[in-house]
């Protein structure tokens, strides 16, 4: 089997080759620039904490540096209306976008199962039965064959156009000067948003980041005059000088050091299709957002952590005649996603904008200030996760099984145990196969070689140990809902497939055959 051609080595395409490397499926990530990071210090991104654990392990050993942010205030005027302050496991992840790709490329050029080529743009794209075939310019040029390939090559992506694919939307439906500054603020590890501050600024927030640096965005008119750098300079100044004000008698605004500036422009854009045969669209390249918080690097991120398994079904086998289905799912999945979230900033905007009678069409009728804390903390219609109950790949919930992680959704990160292992958190163990997960009680105060041979651990072993895709047993002493001898199965991409109220080998065996897109007839063990 040729490998997947990764096209684009933005955080998205490193993040699917890695991705997929953890599935043991090689690939070759193909590259227009010269495959390193320009640094960028205002261009930062904000990762759930999902969606940060996914990136850590892709990345290795060595931490990322960014800020788990302790609180989020929302502030009008003077006042504080809400303050939100996050568990240690449930604080949005702030790094600098530069931070994210260096990390994924040093990863890349350390795995063994990418082969990383910078310099080479892509000209031609062909499909045939078994595979695809990719013609590049650049060096001496080259023909690249592979089993499936992936344009993660941004909102301007070649692979989009070349596969004839549209993507309509709305251009430049929110605008932001941006600047990141080395400033002593007075909330370390916090961030906030101030709606008509002192200074007239209309809107503003700051966003911490390692080193006592910060990120400062401005909300301007949709489409307006060019920002200069006499502008921007007035707003920083004016800016730090209020909040100075603020928190009390200070000797003028406080010193800074200007790092970087920019103007960050959203547009709202959804690619027709995300698959078209062997050949599928990642990140940028299928959808545009970025309005009122939302994250376009943490949404590309799980599209290629939704994508890399399903590859690596179909890569290996295991997915017989039923991989088109399960290859299908991506787009439903992923693209169902994107479509509600762009419904949500569509309904929001013009509320959040200075617009009016849209309250009732919102969820929980949320007003402006808190649908832009949503956005940013991670919750609500803007923010939270993608869900995926409606999908062909979850199980139906069944009578008497309550989890607090709905089906579909991500599952919790409980402590968990493998047999004869160390326990840790479950986000931990994701990525390279599915995750079989037995609430036991009682089991965390003993050693596994004390359980894993009791009760009923050696059926559900032998259960695991049948099934048609890889599958790892790990031990719970307790899950958010789920009651005592429960069996729940988690995908790679750590979303609650399904929930059995007890050890039924047909059943769990069933629920992963669905997971390969299948009826059990034709997957393959």
């Amino acid at each position: 089997m040729e490998p997947v051609i990764v096209v684009g080595a933005g955080p998205v395409g490193l993040a699917l080759a890695l991705a997929l490397a953890r599935h043991e499926v090689p690939s070759v990530l193909l590259e227009t620039g010269d495959g390193e990071a320009p640094v960028r210090p205002a261009r930062t991104c904000v990762l759930r904490p999902d969606t940060a654990a996914l990136a850590q392990r892709l990345a290795g050993p060595a931490a990322l540096p960014g800020t788990h942010w302790r609180v989020w205030r929302t502030l009008r005027r003077r006042q504080c209306l809400d303050q939100e302050d996050f568990a240690p496991g449930d604080a949005p992840f702030h790094l600098p976008q530069h931070t994210l790709t260096g990390a994924l490329t040093a990863a890349v050029r350390g795995s063994g199962l990418v082969d990383f080529v910078p310099g080479r743009r892509l000209t031609e794209l062909e499909q045939h039965a078994s595979g695809v075939r990719a013609r590049t310019s650049g060096g001496l040029g080259a023909t690249w064959s592979g089993s499936y390939l992936v344009g993660c090559d941004g909102a301007r992506s070649t692979v989009r156009k070349l596969l004839g694919v549209r993507f309509p939307g709305r251009t430049s439906v929110e605008r932001r000067a941006v600047a990141a500054l080395r400033v002593p603020l007075p909330w370390p590890d916090e961030a906030l948003l101030h709606r008509d501050p002192p200074d007239g600024a209309g809107e503003v927030s700051a966003r911490s980041l390692p080193g006592g640096r910060w990120r400062l965005d401005w909300r301007l008119p949709p489409r307006g005059d060019l920002v200069t750098p006499e502008d921007l300079l007035r707003r920083i100044e004016s800016t730090l000088a209020a909040w100075s004000e603020e928190a009390g008698p200070q000797d003028g605004t406080p010193a800074y050091e200007l790092l970087d500036t920019g103007v960050h422009t959203a547009h709202q854009r959804l690619a027709r299709r995300w698959r078209c045969g062997r050949a599928f669209l990642a990140g940028d390249a299928a959808r545009l957002l970025g309005a009122l918080g939302t994250q376009s690097v943490d949404e590309g991120l799980r599209d290629a952590d939704n994508l890399a398994w399903k590859l690596a079904v179909a890569w290996h086998g295991k997915g017989g005649a039923a991989t088109d289905a399960l290859l299908d799912t991506y787009e439903s999945e992923r693209r169902g996603v994107s479509v509600a979230r762009l419904r949500a900033l569509d309904q929001a905007l013009p509320l959040v904008q200075g617009g009016s009678g849209l309250r009732s069409l919102l969820p929980g009728g949320r007003g402006p200030l808190g649908l832009l804390t949503d956005g940013h903390a991670g919750r609500g219609p803007l923010g939270a996760p993608g869900a995926y109950a409606a999908s062909p790949l979850t199980s139906a919930a069944l009578p008497g099984m309550p989890v607090s992680a709905e089906l579909g959704r991500p599952a919790a990160d409980v402590p968990v145990t493998p047999p004869g292992g160390e326990r840790q958190p479950l986000r931990g163990r994701l990525g390279r196969r599915l995750l079989v997960v037995l609430v036991a009680p009682g089991t965390g105060v003993w050693e596994s070689r004390h359980w894993r041979n009791a009760g009923v651990m050696p059926q559900l072993a032998a259960a695991v140990r049948g099934l048609p895709l890889p599958a790892e047993l790990l031990v719970a002493e307790a899950y958010p809902g789920a009651e005592a001898h429960s069996v729940l199965l988690v995908r790679p991409d750590g979303h609650l497939a399904a929930a059995l109220p007890g050890v039924d080998a047909a059943a769990l065996h069933a629920s992963v055959v669905r997971l390969a897109g299948g009826d059990g007839a034709d997957v393959r063990a």
